[in-house]
């Protein structure tokens, strides 16, 4: 036998032994083993774990404080104080308005030193208004965000102790339409549950 011939024959022989090894583990395992193997091979692994929804709240801080009996005493204290500014602010204006037309009526009988002092009069009136006005609203400002806190911090908590039992990530306030859609089956309204919990209907 030349060289050539036993070359050939030895890789016929070692391509028959893994055919016929491939054979016997074939026929050793079930038909549904098979499929799941020439499956596997064929097909990439994929992880099959669900991603985790994000559940959350949401409610209407305005709809609820509006009704809380704290807000509505503090609503009434600050109308009341309103209104009292605003009696002085119209007493200050009609004030300045009599003087006005009676500067008017005489200005050209008055000598100048007169015209001119009341001149200077009218002005500073006029800016001691401006001045009671930007400091009446700067103060009700104040006292708004004074008797507020402590019902803002109450309505929170209630809010908190909620989040905590429903397990939620975060909730909404959606005053002023800062959420326009929001989709329900992964967000849940407390609106009731915080007018339970703060005992108001």
């Amino acid at each position: 036998m030349n060289k050539k011939f036993i070359i050939f024959f030895l890789i016929s022989a070692f391509s028959y032994a893994l055919q016929a090894q491939d054979v016997v583990e074939t026929d050793s395992i079930s038909p549904l083993q098979f499929e799941k193997r020439e499956a596997d091979n064929q097909l990439p692994s994929v992880s099959t774990a669900a991603k985790p929804v994000v559940r959350f709240g949401f409610l209407s801080y305005s709809e609820v404080i509006r009704l809380m009996p704290e807000y509505i005493s503090a609503q009434e204290k600050l109308n009341r104080l309103q209104e009292k500014y605003e009696a002085e602010l119209q007493r200050s204006d009609k004030e300045f308005n009599r003087k006005y037309a009676e500067f008017l009526e005489g200005q050209k009988e008055f000598p100048e030193n007169i015209l001119l002092k009341r001149q200077k009069e009218l002005q500073e009136l006029m800016e001691k208004s401006i001045q009671f006005r930007d400091e009446t609203k700067e103060l009700l400002a104040n006292v708004r965000k004074e008797m507020t806190a402590p019902i803002m911090e109450k309505l929170n908590e209630a809010i908190r102790i909620i989040g905590l039992q429903h397990q939620f990530e975060y909730v909404l306030n959606t005053d002023n339409n800062t959420y326009p859609y929001i989709n329900k089956s992964v967000g849940m309204d407390i609106t009731s549950l915080v007018k339970s919990k703060l005992n108001i209907k």
